[in-house]
């Protein structure tokens, strides 16, 4: 007996994934809901751990010396504060929805990559597979290495106000520039990815990379330079240098690929024009006649 749950339309299997407008506008609206739910589970997760997760993102203005941030009052403490009524209130909230947005970033990134699926080939399925949990890997190695980097950074912002002066960081504000922080880092460690899509598009052939590297070095820096929220030049090295490694590990990618590609097509184009000389080499033809009963090939 088969249980059916009401209000839930069930869907038709459709192994070729073939559907009309109307049927991925109503795909879409229900991954999104789903991602939503998702979310919102995360949320409150992140509601209910407030306090721990507070204590990990403070922790690298904490580690700036006292004479440089306010001390607060309970024995000479770390302390962020806020100045208007509902702020509290909307930094938990908003520490809340990022931390659940963050611990279920698998199964909401699932949702995408189940309505995208359909439309796509065989081996493309198994190269964004790939690209996924490499950009993934990349961007928690970016965040890793920016909340290192913060508490240095923070040192030098801090007390480049020099002696006497102390910082009196709001939570808000703080909070906004810890996250600003994680997501440039993530977002620039995805750079080699980005040289290796397009190398295996055809877009950026080694060739090309290789004569550029000065340039994309000293774009690279730049970009590291106006990018970082800081400023410093501790914290600009501090991106700019893992982004040149592996801008370089990308290059070297791209010319391994194209030496392949190139020795497969060198492959390719010699097992043609043997193909092409079969064809051209006539056939042999027994000059002698002989009775149609006697096997082909024997002669008399």
């Amino acid at each position: 007996m088969k249980l059916r749950v009401p209000f839930v339309k069930r869907r038709e299997p459709n192994p070729e994934g073939r559907m009309s407008v109307i049927e991925h506008l109503r795909e879409l609206r229900r991954r999104v809901i789903y991602a939503l739910l998702i979310i919102a589970a995360g949320a409150i997760l992140g509601w209910i751990f407030y306090d721990p997760i507070l204590r990990f993102l403070e922790h690298p203005y904490c580690s700036v010396p006292a004479k440089h941030r306010f001390p607060g009052t309970e024995g000479g403490g770390c302390h962020l504060i806020y100045s208007q009524v509902l702020a509290g209130f909307t930094t938990r909230l908003k520490v809340s929805f990022i931390a659940g947005a963050v611990l279920t970033a698998p199964f909401w990134l699932y949702q995408i990559w189940a309505f995208i699926t359909p439309g796509l080939r065989k081996n493309e399925r198994k190269y964004t597979l790939w690209f996924i949990a490499a950009s993934t890997l990349l961007f928690a190695a970016g965040v890793a290495l920016a909340y290192v980097v913060l508490a240095k950074g923070l040192r030098v912002v801090l007390g480049i106000a020099g002696s006497g002066t102390q910082a009196l960081l709001t939570v808000d504000s703080y909070l906004s520039f810890v996250v600003l922080m994680l997501v440039v880092f993530g977002a620039s460690f995805e750079l080699p990815l980005v040289v290796v899509m397009a190398n295996l598009a055809g877009v950026l052939p080694a060739k090309w990379l290789r004569k550029s590297q000065r340039i994309a070095i000293f774009l690279i820096f730049l970009f590291a330079a106006v990018a970082t929220p800081t400023t410093d030049p501790f914290t600009m090295c501090a991106m700019a240098v893992p982004m040149v490694l592996l801008f370089e590990g990308a290059v070297l990618f791209a010319v391994v690929h194209d030496k392949r590609k190139a020795r497969r097509k060198a492959e390719a184009k010699a097992a043609a024009a043997v193909a092409d000389e079969d064809l051209d080499t006539p056939s042999r033809i027994d000059p002698i006649p002989r009775p149609l009963d006697e096997p082909w090939g024997e002669t008399t």
